[in-house]
């Protein structure tokens, strides 16, 4: 059965091309042959209020059970970028991250990995392991994410809990070029 994917991305990696070379790597032959769906938004957002852009990213999350964030160069420094992971864990979907500077770009020129937003996030667990307080690094510390309140988890194990933990430790990150993406991405998302 096909999963309906949302893809987080920073949008010069659209105009770079190479968010689209993953977005469309398998649609040549529909969504049963690629075995997804994609569920994204677009740029239109940038003339929307910040309740109205929210509002728009969680519409584009319903129905979605996989968020693929793409890393880009800037990608760790986008809000709304942040925002997507955040809601996605909020909301249960599978989260990946998938690099896409190995990927060449439309004058056929790559660029080293960009910073690992996973790294950047991270969640404070409740003592009993049911909610998370998401978090976020300010470059010097730990602070809390004010674009999202506290949310309930599924029971994190006795190790886990009461404790901070960033994002990287749960979330798998993969290179599309150096991980065969084309080949594998289907088994990322499951």
């Amino acid at each position: 059965m096909a999963k309906r994917v949302y893809f987080a991305f920073d949008y010069e990696d659209v105009s770079d091309f190479r968010a689209n070379v993953v977005r469309n790597h398998n649609f040549v032959g529909g969504v049963q042959k690629a075995g997804y769906f994609d569920s994204s938004i677009w740029e239109e957002a940038k003339k929307k209020t910040d309740l109205a852009l929210k509002r728009m990213i969680n519409a584009e999350l319903e129905n979605t059970s996989v968020t693929a964030v793409l890393i880009g160069s800037g990608t760790w420094a986008r809000r709304w970028v942040r925002y997507e992971i955040m809601q996605s864990i909020a909301r249960g979907n599978v989260l990946i991250g998938i690099h896409i500077n190995s990927i060449p770009d439309k004058n056929r020129a790559t660029k080293a990995l960009g910073p690992d937003p996973f790294v950047n996030l991270g969640l404070q667990l409740s003592a009993d392991g049911r909610q998370a307080k998401p978090t976020e690094w300010n470059g010097q510390s730990w602070q809390w994410y004010s674009d999202l309140e506290p949310f309930a988890i599924p029971q994190k194990p006795e190790t886990e809990r009461n404790k901070h933990l960033n994002l990287s430790q749960w979330y798998p990150t993969y290179d599309w070029v150096a991980g065969s993406g084309y080949e594998n991405f289907y088994d990322w998302i499951l």
